[in-house]
């Protein structure tokens, strides 16, 4: 069995390829920050004696991941799981205060990102026969919220684009899963807001927020279903978030 998980040098995407890992998957991994991955694969290999193909590539680039793609031995295109999870949210500022390249730096991981990786793989999975495409979105694509604009049009575009694969990869027998989670502390508000670790601290200050390894859990259980089952889409919380803005702080 191989799972393939972009963004897989923090966060969620860490947590996932461990939990992979650990239930005796080969893991491709991706990631921009090639000393993180190397040390990942390498701690994977040794821990739970698998085997790791790391892919050191930017997701906003079609002939990056063209590239990578095409690098995959045969022995490792035989792919069961995909796991679209490489994502970021840029600043947090009103329509008309927005900055253009924290909107392009969005749309182009989250939405062009995630569409790059899937029309590189997919056909790959339609010629095996099977496969699992289980795509990161956020509570943020179900809902929006003041300054929000734009990371939550990427992740309504995440929401839109998993349904139109679910039907397109249907004849194909691929399933596709969509995991929205509400608020998960990892790397996402010190990126959000552009290493101001005090900013991004306050953002859950007084509360318990999600861990990766809750998502990553979500996401192996959905992944682990008999093969007549698909979960189509997940909204995930912590017990004190009950909407994108509504949470219960000490």
């Amino acid at each position: 069995m191989i799972a393939f998980i972009t963004g897989a040098t923090a966060g969620i995407g860490q947590a996932t390829a461990e939990l992979f890992a650990k239930n005796g998957y080969n893991i491709i991994i991706t990631g921009r920050r090639k000393e993180r991955l190397e040390e990942f694969s390498a701690q994977l290999k040794s821990t739970y004696k698998i085997d790791v193909l790391s892919l050191h590539f930017d997701v906003r680039s079609l002939a990056e991941v063209e590239k990578a793609i095409a690098s995959i031995p045969a022995e490792w295109r035989n792919i069961n799981v995909l796991v679209n999870n490489a994502g970021l949210a840029v600043g947090l500022n009103s329509i008309q205060e927005g900055v253009v390249d924290d909107w392009e730096r969005m749309i182009d991981t989250n939405v062009k990102g995630l569409l790059y990786m899937t029309r590189t793989l997919a056909p790959i999975m339609i010629a095996n026969g099977h496969g699992h495409i289980v795509n990161i979105g956020s509570i943020a694509g179900k809902e929006v919220y003041a300054n929000g604009n734009v990371y939550c049009a990427t992740k309504h575009a995440v929401d839109a684009l998993s349904k139109a694969m679910r039907i397109d990869l249907l004849p194909h027998n691929i399933k596709v899963t969509a995991v929205n989670p509400g608020m998960v502390e990892t790397e996402f508000s010190i990126v959000r807001f552009k290493g101001d670790d005090e900013r991004a601290q306050n953002v859950y200050k007084g509360l318990q927020p999600l861990k990766a390894e809750d998502i990553a859990e979500t996401i192996y259980w959905v992944a682990s279903r008999p093969a007549h089952v698909n979960i189509n889409d997940i909204v995930i919380m912590p017990a004190v978030q009950a909407n994108a803005t509504t949470t219960i702080r000490k």
